[in-house]
């Protein structure tokens, strides 16, 4: 039986780790649960919760979603169950294929599907017999997704010649493979392997079992087999006695006459003790790369003979919290005020929940050791941070829009549409993971329902029917004047600057196909942060969370913008929004909701992110002052902006943004239409603690790391006039 070298780690001499290669014959039915040994995902996949055999299946929704199997022995048949997902008036269209591999890196094709049968199908495929990797492979899409189900890999045949198996605590180990236990110094363990012949005629001969490693004095033969006999087994025993505290390392090579592989390698890292060998050294050259508001990537140089590192990330200041000797931690897992972004071999990461203009603090520890052995290094550690821009804007995004031009609504629709269309099933692919989940304890993830700000935890991959979530529409699918739009799905309907995760029963049911809202009186209905129930006009009304009021006015103005006379529909907030709600959305609502909630460091991520997916932005978001020029009830020009009514003071209090709010070490000062001549930041005594003049730009990064948590007004000069505004530091 071939086995392909890789290496793993067992726990204490009382428990087994687990392999990094599936033992054949593997199974997986696709419950929301974590991978089967050997197996992997690659992509965000999901699953559907209503479709399989039974349900749930995993769902392939984007081109390049893989399902990797790895198994360390000579496969048999393949089976698999598999359905194409469509819209009733789409036909699927894509290539799906299934691939095998001798080496994980060159792949062949078992299987393509072009034309994928809209009813479950039952497939079987025959990987060749050197092959040790299989994968499903969603190779180009064009619509539609695929369901895959109660995928099966057998063991191949048996041999009649000699095939030498072993296994440590009823799992396989694979040559090359090694093991970790400890012991009290001075204090023998017996260490037993069961080896086994899987040939089905001849004897397994054993010619010798050899000690080698850095301490391969602490190790001796206790008792070896010389001959197995076909489809039986005998027991190696090797004695481990410790002669010191830490790492004690052996090498077990055991050399028989099987054709294939006659030297059997199996590493055993014994600890005398409690802990393995602390790490003499921290590594070094912490840098980040690919900075953005949304993401960056973090790479460092390895220290020498170390087992691996965790690294820690702070948000605003430095980090003083180090790791627990013998605690093994988890991705998301708590540190004192820090939290863990992983914990392994690897010498890079790509932290998650990254937002723009916040300042990163990480710290990365040395460590050796698997399991209760584990022993940091824990001082010294290496450090850095990174701060993320303010936003991805060049400056020229703008250039061609004005607002006193008469054409302005129409020039920023052009700017926006057409754009690239995504998928709205890939959505959870593309949003959840790489920017809407956050890492929480016990390597599990957590998303935020937007209307009600409740926290919903679990483990990868995501899956809506399982969280209870949905994508809402914030502009209501049943508002839009295409509608349906999702059959054939048209652009407006995946449009990712205004779909957001919601709590379907208790917050995206209680919004239905209300307009947005203030609830007065008593609320018909509430969950957490959002209500249902009547305005000042005795209209039904849905009011989210506050933190989501700005952010919900942005969607519904872009929405209207950027679709509003294609195909020639009419986008306006119109009246009435259908026969059961016969008023529409109040567009003074949002706009004031749009300038009492001004754009979150959150939020200005967000919309550099889609714009990286969809190649194009929320203008409102990047200017507060567009939603003044457009009318959104006729999708007209208001020429005077937000000076009809207003004194010149609302206006520039309007266009000025202050944020974040709260903020820490970094508050950005921004303003539309004018420039900022100076700024004066007073206590709540009037005591002015921080100035800055000349200034002449309509951007400011203040550092406020000298300031104390509390509550500070701002004084903004500008050409036009003078704004005050509260900032909160904490």
């Amino acid at each position: 039986m071939k086995k392909v070298i890789y290496s793993i780690s067992l726990a204490a001499s009382v428990a087994f780790s687990g392999l990094t290669q599936a033992v054949l014959p593997s199974t997986w039915g696709f419950p929301t649960t974590v991978l089967p040994t050997g197996w992997s995902i690659s992509g965000a996949t999901t699953y559907y919760g209503a479709s399989g055999s039974p349900a749930p299946s995993m769902k392939f929704a984007a081109a390049g979603d893989m399902l990797i199997i790895n198994f360390g022995s000579t496969p048999g048949n393949l089976t698999y169950d598999m359905k194409a997902n469509l819209s009733p008036s789409s036909p699927w269209s894509g290539t799906f294929v299934v691939e095998e591999s001798t080496n994980g890196t060159s792949w062949t094709t078992l299987h393509s599907y072009t034309n994928p049968s809209a009813t479950t199908v039952s497939m079987t495929d025959v990987p060749n017999v050197a092959s040790r990797y299989v994968r499903f492979n969603f190779l180009v899409k064009g619509s539609g997704n695929i369901s895959l189900d109660n995928v099966s890999i057998l063991a191949g045949a048996p041999t009649s010649a000699q095939e030498i198996n072993v296994q440590y605590a009823s799992a396989t180990i694979f040559t090359g493979n090694s093991i970790s236990t400890n012991s009290p110094v001075s204090t023998l363990l017996p260490i037993t392997f069961s080896i086994q012949n899987l040939g089905t005629s001849n004897a397994l001969n054993i010619s010798s079992v050899v000690i080698t490693g850095a301490n391969a004095a602490d190790y001796a033969v206790g008792t070896a087999p010389t001959a197995i006999a076909a489809t039986t087994n005998s027991n190696l025993v090797i004695n481990f006695t410790p002669s010191a505290s830490g790492t004690r390392t052996g090498i077990i090579t055991i050399n028989s006459d099987d054709a294939d592989e006659s030297a059997y390698v199996i590493t055993i890292n014994g600890v005398g003790g409690s802990f393995a060998t602390e790490p003499v050294a921290q590594p070094t050259n912490l840098v980040f790369s690919n900075v953005k508001t949304y993401r960056f990537s973090g790479a460092f140089t390895a220290a020498s003979g170390v087992d691996g590192y965790i690294v820690l990330r702070k948000l605003g200041s430095a980090i003083t919290d180090a790791p627990v000797d013998g605690v093994i931690y988890q991705r998301g897992d708590a540190i004192g005020a820090t939290k863990v972004v992983y914990s392994n071999n690897a010498t890079s990461f790509v932290p998650n929940n990254i937002i723009a203009g916040s300042n990163y603090y990480f710290a990365v520890f040395a460590y050796n050791g698997v399991g209760a052995a584990r022993n940091y290094l824990q001082t010294s550690p290496l450090t850095a941070n990174v701060t993320t821009p303010s936003t991805m804007m060049t400056g020229s995004e703008y250039v061609t829009i004005s607002t006193a031009s008469a054409t302005f609504k129409s020039d920023l629709h052009a700017l926006i549409y057409p754009h690239t269309a995504q998928f709205y099933s890939s959505y959870a692919p593309f949003m959840v993971p790489l920017f809407e989940a956050r890492d929480t304890t016990g390597d599990q993830r957590v998303i935020t329902c937007v209307y009600s700000g409740e926290n919903k935890m679990y483990v990868e991959p995501f899956d809506w029917t399982t969280a209870g979530y949905s994508r809402e529409h914030t502009y209501c699918h049943n508002w839009m004047p295409s509608n349906p739009a999702d059959a054939p799905e048209r652009p407006e309907y995946a449009d990712y600057h205004h779909l957001f995760p919601t709590n379907q029963d208790n917050a995206n049911v209680l919004r239905s196909n209300y307009p947005l809202g203030v609830v007065v009186g008593t609320p018909t209905s509430t969950f957490l942060g959002c209500k249902y129930g009547n305005d000042v006009n005795g209209h039904k009304v849905f009011e989210p969370r506050d933190e989501q009021k700005g952010d919900a006015a942005r969607a519904i103005m872009y929405v209207a913008v950027c679709y509003d006379a294609v195909d020639g529909f009419n986008w306006s907030l119109r009246n009435p929004i259908s026969s059961s709600i016969n008023y529409g959305q109040d567009q003074d609502v949002l706009k004031a909701w749009h300038f009492q909630d001004p754009p979150s460091n959150w939020e200005i991520a967000r919309n550099d992110y889609i714009d990286s997916i969809q190649g194009n932005r929320n203008p409102f978001i990047d200017s507060i002052q567009y939603a003044c020029f457009i009318d959104f009830t006729t999708m007209g020009k208001i020429a005077t902006g937000c000076t009809a009514g207003t004194g010149l003071e609302e206006v520039l209090d309007n266009s000025l943004a202050i944020y974040p709010v709260p903020s820490r070490d970094v508050v950005f000062i921004k303003i539309e239409g004018t420039i900022i001549s100076s700024y004066e930041v007073m206590d709540m005594q009037s005591r002015i603690v921080k100035t800055e003049n000349e200034i002449n730009s309509s951007f400011v990064t203040m550092n406020a790391s000298g300031l104390k948590a509390g509550t500070y007004l701002v004084k903004v000069s500008t050409p036009k006039g003078n704004v005050i505004r509260k900032m909160i530091i904490e």
